[in-house]
């Protein structure tokens, strides 16, 4: 049985609905997969900095070698400075 001109309209309608949500699926999929990426980076640059600046403090007297949070943050943020990131 053919369908009807009608039908044949709100088929194509329900097909376009499909694909504009599947569409929109994967753009959020993409940008999620974009954002993890970017805080796994984020982390990364954390990391080295806290490394880097404990290492540093190794060599101070016991008295100077303190790291502090706000340290770190302020190394990381002038690496990604640097990069790019």
């Amino acid at each position: 049985m053919a369908l009807t001109e009608e039908m044949q309209a709100q088929r194509a309608l329900e097909l376009a609905s499909q694909q504009a949500a599947e569409a929109a699926r994967e753009t959020a999929r993409r940008d999620h997969e974009k954002d993890m990426e970017n805080r796994r980076a984020k982390l990364e640059l954390l990391r080295m900095a806290k490394e880097t600046l404990v290492e540093n403090a190794r060599n101070k007297h016991v008295d100077e070698a303190v790291v502090t949070a706000a340290a770190i943050v302020t190394f990381a943020n002038e690496l990604a400075a640097q990069l790019g990131a």
